[in-house]
């Protein structure tokens, strides 16, 4: 049983209900973004909304992609596409996480600026928790990855009966 995938759908699931929230007016949490990101999401400005709802999406898209790897109905897709797609992911979101890391502990630090779309406030949210989240992310993405490619390659493997 690949937990990693399970895990990795209920993390793209649960951020792509953040976004939804935020999409259909919720407020709470929107001051951790960044003090641009808020002002437009509050004034409902039509192109940002567009955006997180985008988003939103998207993230159920990779909730979808981790699901196919362990679900009956993964079978149908192309077994090396769906793995590779989540390395992508993973790997991807990995990279993300840690870059934001180091940008976000240089603010924090004032070894750099912070820009004022983003603010102080909003800088330390991302550094101890929006960092970290999107870092879970990766992780649970490239562990899926890896059992299911591993998994993937047990299956075809010549039994030793065989030989």
């Amino acid at each position: 049983m690949n937990r990693a995938a399970y895990g990795a759908a209920a993390w793209a699931t649960l951020f792509a209900a953040m976004s939804a929230f935020w999409a259909l007016g919720g407020t709470l949490g929107l001051d951790t973004l960044g003090t641009e990101i808020e002002r437009e999401a509050r004034a409902r400005d039509p192109d940002t909304i567009t955006l997180v709802w985008i988003t939103a999406l998207l993230k159920l898209v990779g909730a979808g992609l981790a699901l196919a790897l362990v679900m009956p109905w993964g079978r149908a897709l192309p077994r090396r596409l769906l793995v590779v797609a989540t390395w992508i992911v993973g790997l991807g979101l990995i990279a993300y996480a840690l870059a934001n890391f180091v940008q976000h502990a240089l603010m924090k630090a004032d070894v750099v600026d912070t820009p004022a779309a983003l603010g102080s406030h909003a800088a330390g949210w991302h550094l101890g928790f929006w960092d970290p989240f999107w870092l879970l992310g990766g992780v649970l993405f490239t562990a899926a990855a890896w059992r299911a490619g591993r998994a993937s390659r047990v299956a075809s493997a010549p039994s030793a009966r065989s030989r």
